[in-house]
C-alpha cells in the first residue's frame, strides 16, 4: 500500500519512507485525478452534443467594472496572506505537517506578520501588472458563451457538493461517532460515502448547470459515463492508499475457478492508511500495519465492474436518442454493481422487513426502482413524441 508518494519511491528506488514526499497523500492524489477524469469525458461529451445541436451556446452580457478590478487585487492579497503565512512555519516544522499537511494548513499555526506582508506584496503586484488590463476591457460586452466552456467550473462545483454530501452520507452512517465527537467528525477528511458524493454533486450541479442556461437532461446524460469514470478512479485510490474501504474477512482458500491472482482474492493491505491490523516486524514508518487474516480486496472488483460499466454507457452514448435514458442505465447498473458488493464489504448493517443490509444496500435498491422507472418513463415518451411528429 501507498498511504502517500514516499511509500511508491520506497518500492521504485529504494527512497527512505516518511521522507518529502509524504506530503503527498495518494487517495488525495487520486480523488483529484478523478475529478480531473470526470471532467475531461464530460467535456468529451458536451463537444459531441454541440456537435449534433443537443447543446446551444448561450450569448451573455458582461459588464467589467472596478469592483471587478479590486476584488481581483483582493484574492492576489489573500493568497498572499496564505503564503505570507503558512509557508515559513511549514519550512520550519516540516516533520509535524508531514503527518497532517490538512491539519496544519487549516489552523491559526503560522506567522501573522509574514502573512500581513505576503498579503501586501501580493496585492500590489496585482494592482500595477493588471490595473491596465482591466482598463482596456471595462465596460459591456456581448460574449457567446459554448457549454463545454464551462466544464471548470462545473468540475469544481460538484467536486465541492460532493465532498460535503459524501461527509454528511458519512456521518449518517457513523451516528454514533458523530455525537461522541461532532466538531471533529464533521470537518474530518476521513470517511466520505459514495452515494453522499453523488447525491451532493447531482443536487448542485443540477441547479448550476440550468443557471447557467444549459440543458438539465442533456447534462445528466453527459454525467452518466463521467460519474462512473470519476469514481472509478477514485477506487484506485481506495485500492492503493488503503483506506478503509475494504472487504470482510476472507481467510477461505482461493477456489481453482478464481482465476485472478492470490492478492486479488485475499489481501492484508499492508501499510494501509488507516493503520489498521497488527503491527508488521522490523517496520519503519508512520504506516506499520497489516490485516491478519486478509479480506476481500472490493475495491478491485468495483474497479472492473465500473470499466464494463463505463465501456457499456460509451458504446450506447451516440445510440440512445431518447433524453435522460443512458443516466438511468448508469443509475441501473450502479445500482445492481453496489448491491452486489455491499454483501462482502465492511459496512454497518440495518434490518427492514427481514432483510439485513447495509445502507448503500437500501439506497442501491432505489437506484435500480428510479433506473428502471426512469429509463421506461423516458423512452416511452420520446417515441410517442416521434409517433406524434410523425403522424403531424
Amino acid at each position: 500500500m501507498y498511504p502517500d508518494l514516499s511509500y511508491f519511491f520506497h518500492d521504485l528506488l529504494g527512497t527512505p519512507v516518511d521522507n518529502m514526499f509524504s506530503v503527498f497523500k495518494t487517495f488525495g492524489l487520486f480523488l483529484a485525478l478523478a475529478f480531473i477524469g470526470s471532467g475531461y469525458v464530460l467535456y468529451l461529451e458536451f463537444k459531441r452534443m454541440e456537435g449534433v445541436g443537443y447543446l446551444t451556446p448561450i450569448k451573455k452580457i458582461v459588464k467589467i467594472t472596478d469592483k471587478d478590478f479590486y476584488q481581483s487585487v483582493l484574492m492576489n492579497a489573500l493568497f498572499g496572506l496564505f503564503i505570507g503565512l503558512k509557508l515559513p512555519y511549514i519550512f520550519q516544522h516540516f516533520s509535524e505537517f508531514k503527518q497532517d499537511p490538512a491539519g496544519i494548513i487549516f489552523s491559526t499555526k503560522g506567522s501573522f506578520l509574514l502573512g500581513i506582508l505576503g498579503a501586501i506584496a501580493f496585492a500590489a503586484i496585482s494592482y500595477f501588472t493588471t490595473k491596465k488590463s482591466f482598463a482596456a476591457r471595462k465596460g459591456t460586452h456581448e460574449i457567446t458563451q459554448y457549454p463545454h466552456q464551462r466544464i471548470s467550473d462545473i468540475v469544481v462545483a460538484s467536486a465541492i457538493s460532493g465532498v460535503i454530501g459524501a461527509r454528511v452520507f458519512s456521518i449518517l452512517e457513523h451516528l454514533d461517532s458523530f455525537w461522541q465527537d461532532p466538531i471533529g467528525q464533521l470537518f474530518s477528511g476521513s470517511g466520505l460515502t459514495v452515494y453522499g458524493g453523488i447525491f451532493g454533486a447531482i443536487l448542485f450541479v443540477s441547479f448550476y448547470t440550468t443557471r447557467m442556461g444549459i440543458s438539465l437532461v442533456r447534462m445528466f446524460d453527459a454525467s452518466a459515463p463521467a460519474i462512473v469514470i470519476g469514481m472509478l478512479i477514485g477506487r484506485l485510490g481506495c485500492q492503493f492508499s488503503g483506506d478503509g474501504d475494504w472487504g470482510v474477512v476472507n481467510a477461505s482458500p482461493k477456489p481453482s475457478w478464481f482465476v485472478f491472482p492470490d492478492w486479488a482474492w485475499s489481501y492484508s493491505y499492508p501499510h494501509n492508511v488507516n493503520k489498521a491490523g497488527i503491527r508488521i516486524p522490523d517496520c519503519e514508518g508512520l504506516y506499520c500495519t497489516e490485516l491478519v487474516p486478509g479480506v476481500f480486496p472490493t475495491p478491485i472488483y468495483e474497479v472492473l465492474m465500473m470499466t464494463l460499466m463505463f465501456a457499456i454507457l460509451w458504446y450506447f452514448r451516440k445510440r440512445i436518442k431518447a433524453p435522460m435514458v443512458l443516466f438511468f442505465i448508469w443509475m441501473i447498473m450502479s445500482g445492481i454493481m453496489r448491491f452486489l458488493i455491499e454483501f462482502i464489504r465492511v459496512n454497518d448493517r440495518y434490518e427492514v422487513l427481514g432483510f439485513s443490509g447495509s445502507q448503500a444496500h437500501y439506497i442501491s435498491i432505489g437506484f435500480m426502482v428510479v433506473g428502471i422507472a426512469g429509463s421506461v418513463f423516458f423512452w416511452k415518451k420520446y417515441n410517442d413524441n416521434k409517433v406524434h411528429t410523425t403522424i403531424e
